[in-house]
């Protein structure tokens, strides 16, 4: 009876080490670096692409609907790394003082908005009113309200007296991305809101943000469902065959996280 004791005991021990992960020391320095690695992804990103393409089997990839939810499985030895983009990967690497950032393992990325095929009168609008912000200095002033130095310098709000004589446009989103696009409260606020709010104020278009899972966004502009899509999105040779993009807005980067 001891000795069956002792080996549930010990077997109740491994599932619990097992649960817990393996917390071991990860560098990174080049992509090639993934291949023996378990990784953690939010689905359908780019950073899904890039660390899909170096592990060796699709086993070691670990995809979650939001990027929060990769972040805690790094912090409790799930998985051994976590390749997001740059600007949400700073904002977790603050809150979170046991984990740190590997830049420079991938190429810079353009990110645009995402339109149905064909829609050329929206697409010439939507570049129109971003080519006026970009003249204007708006573009960079929303930029540098969530990154930088000048943190909270700028809100972005509707001229008074705006009107919208053209209807409403549905923006789909993914609001697990800060400072991209994340929830305060019951508000989806973040760079690409108030972009697209200033945007939709030029073109006379009332908006309307649903968030939806990131991966659902291309299959809801290209059905219909939203007008355009804007999350942080990298523009790339995969996406333009289902959809047309508009200009590029900013530029970014995919890292890795790991723990220090």
């Amino acid at each position: 009876m001891k000795k069956l004791m002792v080996m549930a005991m010990a077997g109740m021990m491994a599932v619990s080490m097992f649960g817990c992960g393996s917390k071991k020391t990860v560098e990174v320095t080049q992509a090639s670096d993934l291949a023996a690695l378990t990784v953690g992804v939010q689905t359908g990103t780019t950073g899904d692409s890039y660390a899909t393409d170096e592990v060796k089997d699709d086993s070691q990839m670990k995809r979650y609907n939001k990027g929060a939810d990769a972040i805690q499985a790094l912090k409790t030895g799930k998985v051994d790394c976590v390749v997001i983009d740059s600007l949400p990967a700073q904002k977790f690497v603050e809150a979170n003082d046991d984990l740190k950032i590997i830049e420079n393992i991938w190429k810079p990325e353009e990110y645009a908005m995402c339109l149905k095929k064909g829609n050329a009168e929206l697409l010439d609008q939507m570049n129109a009113a971003l080519a006026e912000l970009k003249a204007d200095g708006t573009l960079d002033k929303i930029m540098s309200n969530y990154i930088g130095d000048d943190l909270g310098s700028f809100e972005y709000v509707t001229p008074e007296g705006t009107e919208y004589p053209n209807g409403k446009l549905v923006m789909a989103t993914n609001a697990e991305f800060e400072p991209w696009e994340y929830k305060n409260g019951n508000d989806i606020i973040g760079i690409d809101p108030d972009i697209v709010q200033a945007m939709c104020d030029k073109m006379g278009y009332e908006l309307e943000i649903k968030d939806m899972a990131f991966e659902s966004i291309l299959a809801a502009v290209s059905s219909g469902k939203a007008d355009f899509g804007a999350a942080g999105m990298t523009v790339n040779k995969d996406r333009k065959e289902s959809v047309d993009f508009t200009d590029t807005y900013a530029n970014a980067s995919q890292v890795v996280i790991v723990r220090k």
